[in-house]
């Protein structure tokens, strides 16, 4: 399969939408909105690229560029995001047959190789797939080093009362105890997106790690995607904010999408309270799946999600260069980096 590929206009954001929504692994962060508010708030270029065969669109797939020092880079997704994963969206992937899914992942990724090492002049492409597509065998055929990816997701399809039963002992005893202590969830506003923010940056400080301030970004994606894709859960006690959540809605999976550090007041796990009346919204109003977002990557969180006997759901990290000099390059820059730390 020839393809050929474009840069999509505004002109095109009511297709590049219809392509999101055709398919399993096409999520929110794909929607042309969204898109368009990353790259506004991340100081990196998006090149959202639409594969044609003749007039047939195949696929779209987002990338943003940066530079860093004499390196191009192109990734998918952008860092400072909260972006967890993006990727190529292949149109209608879940109705065609494998040898159709597997012709069509192969050249799409043909043509983005093209465009971005050949056209662009990248040095490094990274990529991390969204759930719901699990191939990553175009990536490595293509010369890529792909690593595996995991996050975790909870079934609903069987109600609130199986997924209670599910949970760890000790989770619902903590959350019966909280409740009773009087501690009160409900949802918030655009005053406490803001507490979760900075509930965040004061946990990254306080582990020593770079915080920024995503507060304008976090803002404008509240104005255009709440209340519908995007509810604020906030735990109250005693009158103060303990806890909560930025939670994302987009076809059958609610998602926790941001959450605050874990409370220290002994005797209650307000987060855990949000995270249970969450999940009863999410079955009282039709979604199949609850996901605790994950990379897979850092251990520390593994406790808290863990506890709610979620399924591992999988995807991939996939990063290629355009020699083996950027490659040494990036890796010497790594361990100076690590030796500051």
């Amino acid at each position: 399969m020839t393809l050929n590929s474009s840069i999509a206009t505004e002109e095109d954001a009511t297709q590049w939408n219809t392509a999101v929504q055709s398919t399993l692994h096409g999520t929110l962060f794909h929607t042309w909105e969204w898109l368009k508010i990353v790259e506004k708030h991340t100081g990196t270029t998006l090149y959202p690229l639409m594969c044609f065969k003749g007039t047939h669109l195949v696929a779209i797939y987002p990338v943003f560029l940066r530079e860093k020092g004499f390196i191009t880079i192109a990734e998918s997704p952008p860092p400072r995001a909260y972006l967890l994963f993006l990727g190529p969206v292949i149109a209608d992937y879940d109705a065609l047959k494998q040898d159709k899914k597997e012709t069509a992942l192969i050249a799409v990724q043909e043509e983005i190789d093209r465009f971005l090492f050949s056209e662009l002049g990248c040095n490094v492409v990274r990529i991390r797939s969204s759930p719901r597509m699990p191939d990553s065998r175009p990536f490595q055929w293509a010369g890529y080093h792909v690593e595996p990816r995991h996050t975790y997701r909870i079934d609903l399809t069987r109600g609130a009362g199986h997924v209670w039963e599910q949970f760890d002992r000790k989770l619902r005893v903590d959350i019966k105890k909280t409740e009773k202590e009087g501690v009160i969830v409900e949802e918030g506003g655009r005053s406490d997106l803001d507490f979760l923010h900075s509930s965040g940056a004061r946990r990254l400080e306080q582990e020593g790690l770079q915080s920024f301030d995503s507060s304008a970004y976090l803002a404008e994606l509240y104005e255009n995607f709440h209340p519908s894709n995007m509810k604020i859960y906030v735990a109250r006690y005693k009158d103060e904010r303990v806890g909560g959540m930025i939670s994302l809605c987009y076809k059958d999976v609610m998602s926790l999408w941001v959450g605050v550090p874990k409370c220290t007041i002994p005797g209650i796990s307000p987060n855990d309270l949000t995270q249970w009346k969450a999940i009863l919204w999410a079955c009282d109003n039709g979604f199949n799946y609850y996901e605790l977002m994950d990379n897979g990557v850092v251990p520390r969180l593994r406790p808290f999600k863990s506890k709610y006997n979620p399924e591992l759901e999988n995807f991939f990290y996939a990063v290629k260069y355009s020699s083996s000099l950027y490659r040494m390059a990036e890796s010497a820059w790594r361990q100076r980096r690590k030796g500051r730390e």
